[in-house]
């Protein structure tokens, strides 16, 4: 048991000294964390609607909501009173079963996540001193990339189980992208683990004491970003929902309240993507420019510097939807795949060379690093500038001036269609199944009789 000479209320203690502290956490506190973290998400997201909305509004010179309640600021509570009320349209289509199951599973793990995530210092609640988090696992950026992935199965389900192609065909990019951009954001995180030392959030907090690993990882945290944002589907990477393309994508079957709790899921994997990319890269809970010990960094008040660089990050998804175009999938998957996954391999070889050269006395860290993000750059913008394979002469279709090809000079147009040839052989069988007719003779006897 911790006294209160051992750490002081808003302190900074090392990682026994957190575990120490949340392993007394009496039921009532776990109970209270609990229900916060819970309730994060959904409070967060009704205010990043308005937000989302007025901002773009503002961004394409038209008024965002204002009708409901002051400004405008009501419109996303009452979206949320009305939903649960709207019909339920279910296709016949459906597999119902697994169709009602899809909302459950792209949200319940996208809530869950934030329970890893280290909100501040010591603090004191009802006179119970805790760490502001719910749980300190020694995995726990494992456990945060797992919650976030587990989502996609929601999406693909919900894609096959509405009997439907658009849904079909918006659940299956969903599947290609989210592995694609997967692994781009794991490779990322190696680089702040290999120089953290360490798996735990809490922990990667307190090794960017002595700066922080948005400059000194620029690259990771540069292809971060840009995977977290295909990460969660949203625009210029939200080819799963394509309007243009497949009506809405995966959730086009969905109405009423299921629909809600994908649209509730897409903005509380834009918080916690915000939050851990918080954590990783720009100090978690940490002031800038000040120590530890300084006044800042104690009790409550790291809970306002955690928010306002996360508020930032999600402005960044607003600032994206209101100014870039959509990609093709083309693009994007090549994005992925031949950009940010090799230029993440080679930045990982250069974080093990700095770490080499650090520990046998050479050059300095940042200038090390420095050199070798000059490096990544120059080696993706050859890879950009490398002409494309050029296909043969002969593998080309002549094209005419409107841009499409030309049919074929020895063209032959069939006399009948398929259906046509289909329907003729039909009524063929079935003149040869008909009865014999009756005379007219044996008509006029029968007759007669």
């Amino acid at each position: 048991m911790l006294t209160h000479a051992d750490t002081a209320v808003g302190g900074i203690p090392d990682a026994a000294e957190r575990a120490a502290l949340l392993a007394d956490d009496p039921w009532w506190l776990i109970l209270i964390k609990a229900v916060v973290i819970l309730l994060i998400g959904p409070i967060l997201t009704i205010l990043l609607i308005v937000w989302e909305r007025k901002a773009v509004g503002r961004m394409q010179n038209r008024p965002g909501p204002n009708r409901v309640g002051p400004n405008g600021y009501l419109q996303s509570l009452a979206d949320a009173i009305k939903l649960p009320f709207k019909e339920q349209i279910i296709p016949d289509t459906a597999d119902r079963k697994v169709y009602f199951l899809a909302p459950v599973i792209a949200v319940v793990p996208s809530l869950i996540a934030l329970a890893a995530i280290p909100f501040g210092p010591v603090v004191s609640i009802f006179g119970e001193r805790t760490v502001l988090q719910l749980v300190d696992l020694p995995v726990g950026v494992l456990v945060i990339l797992a919650c976030s992935s587990i989502g996609v199965y929601g999406i693909v389900l919900a894609g096959w189980s509405s009997g439907s192609p658009y849904p079909l065909l918006g659940g299956l990019r969903s599947a290609a992208q989210v592995i694609s951009y997967e692994i781009a954001m794991g490779l990322s995180i190696v680089a702040v683990i290999l120089y953290s030392g360490t798996l735990s959030t809490s922990g990667i907090v307190e090794a960017q004491q002595s700066g922080w690993y948005f400059y000194l990882l620029l690259p990771s945290f540069v292809i971060y970003a840009i995977s977290m944002v295909g990460e969660t589907n949203r625009a210029p990477f939200d080819l799963p929902e394509a309007e243009s393309e497949l009506v809405g994508g995966f959730h086009t079957e969905y109405s009423s309240m299921k629909f809600a709790m994908f649209f509730l899921a897409e903005y509380v994997n834009m918080v916690i993507v915000s939050a851990f990319a918080t954590t990783l890269f720009l100090g978690g809970w940490k002031f800038p420019f000040v120590g530890a010990d300084s006044p800042l960094n104690q009790n409550w008040w790291p809970l306002l510097w955690f928010f306002a660089k996360t508020f930032l990050l999600l402005f960044g998804f607003i600032w994206l939807r209101g100014t870039l175009p959509r990609l093709r999938y083309d693009q994007f998957m090549r994005l992925g795949w031949k950009v940010l996954v090799p230029a993440n391999l080679v930045w990982i070889v250069v974080i093990t060379a700095v770490r080499a050269v650090r520990h046998s006395g050479g050059l300095s860290t940042p200038q090390i690093l420095i050199g070798g993000g000059v490096i990544i750059v120059a080696v993706v913008l050859l890879s950009l500038l490398l002409p494309d394979k050029k296909i043969p002469d002969e593998d080309y279709v002549p094209i005419t001036g409107g841009g499409h090809p030309l049919p074929p000079l020895d063209l032959k147009v069939p006399e009948q269609t398929p259906r046509q040839k289909a329907l003729a052989k039909a009524e063929a069988k079935a003149a040869k199944r008909k009865p014999a007719a009756v005379s007219t003779g044996r008509e006029a006897g029968d007759g007669d009789l």
